[in-house]
C-alpha cells in the first residue's frame, strides 16, 4: 500500500481523530553523475564492475578524487547515499599499489562494523584482508589481526581500550598506516564525543611515533558546519563535500499529533498511538521500524503491538521484534539478519539503529517524539525507502514543550538548517582521564602539549602531578601499576550496572549506564526486556548489579528526585535586557541528585496506582551552567498581580529545558534544571539554572548562554501560543519533574519572560 492510501484509509476510519497535523510531500531526486578522472583501473576496477558499480555520484567522484590527492575529506550526504564508495574505492587502489599500506576504520558501533565488513567482503579482492577488532573478536583470531589485516574495522571503545594502550604489538599497522576512517561523525557529540575527540589525539599521537602520518576521510550525515565538527573532533582541517548526487524516491512526511483527552488538559499516549499505527502498517504490508528515545518505550511498544496482533489472532504477531542496546551480540545479529532478509515486518528500536547498518529495504519510520535535533530526525526517516521506492515517515508528537513546538511550527523544521554538534575536548575531567591514558601509551613531551591537547592541558598535567599519577622528568610519566583506559568508559560518566535474572540462575539480561542506573533500575523498578517484565528485588550498589524477577505486572515505573544547586565560580555574565536589566550568568556549579521516590503507574492509561519510598545515596555533579536573575522589578510586578513566584520560575525553568535541543545539538537527557525563589548564590533573588548534565560540562550550557535570547523567545512563544488553559505537558509540565509538577503558574510565565525580555 502506498503512504498517501494508508493515510487516506487512516483519515476515513472511525478511530481518527484529526492526528495528522502535516504532511509534506516531498518529490524525487534524480541522480547526478560524474566521470573519474583517471578512471579506476585494475582489479579495483574489475571488482566494482562484478559489484554492478559502473559509474560514480557526483559526491563519490569528487571524494575519491580528494582522497587521491592526499587531502583530508569529510563526505556529508543523505542517508543511503553510497557514502562507503567515497573511501573504499581509494583504500582499494592504495592496497593494490601498496600491498604493505594499512587502514583504520572507526565506526560507533560494533554492528555497523559488521555490516561494513560484509560489504568489503563482497568486492572479493585478494589484496583485502579486512577484519574486526572489538570487543566480539575471538581470543584465538586476534593475532592474526594485528600482524595481517590490512584494513582493521573498530570502534572508539576497542581504539580506547583494547588497541592504543598496546600499539607495541599493533606496530606494523601504525608504522604503515595510510588512511583513517570515521563514519558517522555526527554521533560524536556530548560526552561521548569529547572522549573521542581526545582518543583521536591519542590516535594521531602514536600514529606519529611510528612515523606515518595518515589521512584523514570523514562521512556524516547532514549537520552544520562539519568542517568545524571534524576540526573539534580530530584536530585537522578537512575539505567538506556536499553535493549530494545520489537519488531519493518520493517520500511523505507526516507530523501525527495525538488528541486531546475529553475533558483533560492532556494528549492521548503517544506510544499508544504508535502501537495503532504499527499493527495497522504491518497488516497493510507496510515494512516498518518505530525509533523511540528510550529502551523501556522500545519494549513497551512492542508488548502492546504483540497483544493487538495476537488478540486479532494475526500470525504477523510473531514477525515483530525490538533491539536496542543492552542486548547480547547475538540477539543483536539475529535481528538485523531476520530485517536484512524480509523475514521481520517490524521493529521498534531506540537510536541503536538510527545509523548505517543496512537493514534491507523499509516502508515506513515512525518516530516517537521528536529525536531532539533536524539532524537526527532526518537520519531516523532516511531508514525508509532505497532508490527511487517510494518511503513514509511519520513523526508522533509527545506532549512536551519541543514537539509541540515542532507540531505547530511544521515550517521550522522543514526551513531549519541542521544543528552545530558540540564537541568540547577541552573538558577537563575527561581531558583528565587521557592525559593519564597518553602518559602510559608515550611518556608525554612538553612541546607536544598544547598543540596536541589544548592550553587546559598544562594546568591538569601539574594537578595530576600533585596527585602523584604523573611524574616529571624532561617528560611526564604514568606512574601507576595497571593501564588506566581500563578505567576510563567513553560512553559513560559512571561505568554500568549489570541485569541479571534471578529465575535463570544469574544469566545477565543487559546493562545499563551507571549515569542512569539510580533512575531505571532503582528497587522496584519494573525492567523491560523482549517485551516481558521484570521487578528489580535487589540493587547492589558496590558491585554495580541489579538483580530482576520475572512478573507480570500491570503496570510501569516512574522515578522521582530532589535536586539542589550552587554556583562555585561565575565566569561570565552580561545582561538580557536594557529595562530592566536582566542578568544572565555562566560558570562552574555542583549540582546535588537524589533520586526519592517513584510512581507505579498503569500500563496504557498511565494512571497513578501509587508512591513508593526510596533510600538511594545523593550524586553530586559538578558541571557548568547558565543562570537567569530575575530582576527586582519584575519580582514585585508578579507578586504584585498575585502571581505564583516558584510557579512561574519553575514553569519558565521546564519549558526553557525542553526546547533547549532547538538550539544545541543534544538530547533532552543531557541536561538539567533548578528554579528557586529566594537562591543565596543570587542574592535572595528568584533565579532559573540551566546546567550541563556531564561531569566538567560539555559545551551545552555555554552554548544555550550564547543563545539565550533565541531560548527565551522560543520559551515565550511556546507557553503562550499553547492551548491550555493552566499548564499541560506541552508547555510547562514535565514528565521528568522531581516535584509532580509542582507548582507551576502558566499566566505568570508569561507575564515575567515578555517583562524580562523587554
Amino acid at each position: 500500500m502506498e503512504s498517501a492510501a494508508f493515510l487516506d484509509s487512516i483519515r476515513a476510519s472511525k478511530e481518527y481523530r484529526g492526528q495528522v497535523a502535516h504532511v509534506e510531500a516531498i518529490p524525487a531526486r534524480a541522480a547526478a553523475w560524474r566521470d573519474i578522472e583517471p578512471p579506476v583501473s585494475g582489479r579495483t576496477a574489475d571488482a566494482l564492475d562484478r559489484l554492478g558499480v559502473t559509474r560514480f555520484y557526483i559526491h563519490q567522484a569528487d571524494s575519491i578524487e580528494a582522497v587521491r590527492r592526499g587531502e583530508h575529506v569529510v563526505v556529508v550526504t543523505a542517508t543511503a547515499s553510497g557514502k562507503t564508495l567515497c573511501y573504499n574505492v581509494p583504500v582499494m587502489e592504495s592496497l593494490e599499489a601498496d600491498p604493505k599500506s594499512r587502514a583504520l576504520y572507526i565506526y560507533p558501533t560494533k554492528a555497523l562494523a559488521q555490516d561494513q565488513l560484509g560489504k568489503l567482503r563482497q568486492f572479493g579482492l585478494a589484496s583485502i584482508k579486512a577484519a574486526t577488532y572489538d570487543g566480539d573478536t575471538p581470543r584465538k583470531d586476534r593475532p592474526f589481526v594485528k600482524s595481517t589485516a590490512n584494513i582493521v574495522l573498530t570502534n572508539p571503545d576497542m581504539l580506547h581500550c583494547g588497541i592504543l594502550p598496546y600499539h607495541s604489538t599493533w606496530s606494523e599497522l601504525f608504522r604503515n598506516l595510510k588512511f583513517i576512517v570515521i563514519d558517522e561523525v555526527h554521533m560524536y557529540r556530548g560526552v561521548f564525543g569529547a572522549h573521542v575527540a581526545n582518543v583521536i589525539r591519542r590516535l594521531r599521537r602514536i600514529a606519529k611515533y611510528y612515523g606515518s602520518d595518515p589521512q584523514f576521510v570523514c562521512a556524516s550525515a547532514t549537520v552544520s558546519d562539519p568542517h568545524g565538527l571534524v576540526k573539534d573532533l580530530t584536530g585537522i582541517d578537512a575539505r567538506v563535500i556536499d553535493d549530494d548526487g545520489s537519488p531519493s524516491g518520493p517520500k511523505s512526511f507526516v507530523f501525527w499529533n495525538p488528541p486531546y483527552i475529553a475533558g483533560k488538559d492532556e494528549r492521548r499516549s503517544a506510544n499508544s498511538e504508535a502501537v495503532n499505527l504499527l499493527t495497522k502498517m504491518v497488516q497493510s504490508g507496510i515494512r516498518t521500524i518505530v525509533f523511540t528515545k528510550a529502551r523501556k518505550t522500545a519494549e513497551l511498544i512492542l508488548r502492546y503491538a504483540k497483544t493487538a496482533l495476537k488478540d486479532e489472532k494475526s500470525p504477523l504477531a510473531d514477525k515483530i521484534m525490538a533491539y536496542r542496546a543492552g542486548y547480547r551480540p547475538a540477539e543483536r545479529r539475529d535481528i538485523e539478519q531476520r530485517l536484512f532478509s524480509g523475514d521481520l515486518m517490524g521493529v521498534t528500536s531506540t537510536s541503536a539503529l538510527e545509523v548505517g547498518v543496512d537493514i534491507g529495504g523499509l516502508d515506513a519510520v515512525v518516530m516517537v517524539g521528536y529525536p531532539g535535533t533536524v539532524a537526527s530526525t532526518w537520519q531516523q526517516a532516511g531508514r525508509a525507502g532505497r532508490g527511487l521506492k517510494g518511503s513514509m515517515a511519520v513523526l508522533i508528537g509527545l506532549d512536551n514543550p519541543i514537539d509541540q513546538y515542532i507540531m505547530r511550527n511544521p515550517d521550522y523544521f522543514f526551513s531549519h538548517e541542521h544543528e552545530r554538534a558540540i564537541v568540547d575536548s577541552q573538558n577537563p575531567y575527561i581531558l583528565a582521564d587521557h592525559l593519564l591514558c597518553a602518559a602510559y601509551e608515550i611518556p608525554i613531551d612538553k612541546n607536544e602539549v598544547e598543540d596536541l591537547f589544548g592550553e587546559r592541558a598544562w594546568d591538569l598535567l601539574g594537578t595530576l602531578g600533585d596527585l602523584g599519577q604523573l611524574q616529571y622528568r624532561r617528560r611526564w610519566y604514568w606512574t601507576g601499576s595497571t593501564y588506566p583506559a581500563a578505567d576510563v568508559n567513553i560512553r559513560s560518566a559512571g561505568g554500568s550496572y549489570s541485569i541479571v535474572s534471578i529465575e535463570k540462575g544469574g544469566a545477565l539480561l543487559g546493562t545499563v549506564d551507571g549515569s542512569s542506573a539510580f533512575d531505571t533500575v532503582h528497587p522496584g523498578a519494573v525492567y523491560l526486556h523482549s517485551g516481558e517484565s521484570y521487578v528489580v528485588t535487589k540493587l547492589d550498589i558496590d558491585e554495580q548489579v541489579a538483580y530482576v524477577e520475572k512478573s507480570e505486572v500491570n503496570y510501569y515505573t516512574t522515578p522521582g528526585d530532589q535536586t539542589r544547586i550552587c554556583v562555585e565560580n561565575e565566569l561570565e555574565s552580561r545582561a538580557l535586557s536594557d529595562t530592566p536589566v536582566t542578568p544572565i550568568s555562566f560558570g562552574e556549579v555542583t549540582v546535588a541528585n537524589r533520586v526519592t521516590h517513584y510512581w507505579r503507574k498503569k500500563l496504557f492509561s498511565d494512571e497513578v496506582i501509587e508512591k513508593r519510598p526510596l533510600d538511594l545515596p545523593e550524586i553530586e555533579l559538578r558541571t557548568e551552567a547558565v543562570w537567569i536573575t530575575m530582576p527586582d522589578e519584575v519580582t514585585n510586578k508578579l507578586i504584585g498581580r498575585a502571581f505564583d513566584l516558584a510557579g512561574t520560575i519553575h514553569a519558565i525553568e521546564h519549558a526553557a529545558i525542553g526546547l533547549l535541543p532547538l538550539i544545541a545539538l543534544c538530547d533532552r537527557q543531557d541536561i538539567g534544571g533548578v528554579s528557586h525563589p529566594d537562591h543565596p548564590d543570587t542574592d535572595g533573588k528568584p533565579v532559573i539554572f540551566i546546567y550541563d548534565g556531564h561531569a566538567g560540562g560539555v559545551g551545552l550550557a555555554r552554548a544555550a548562554y550564547n543563545q539565550i535570547e533565541d531560548l527565551l523567545s522560543a520559551t515565550l512563544t511556546t507557553i503562550r501560543d499553547c492551548p491550555c488553559d493552566d499548564g499541560c505537558p506541552s508547555c510547562i509540565q514535565s514528565p521528568k519533574c522531581g516535584n509532580n509538577n509542582e507548582p507551576l503558574d502558566k499566566a505568570g510565565a508569561v507575564f515575567a519572560l515578555t517583562e524580562m525580555i523587554g
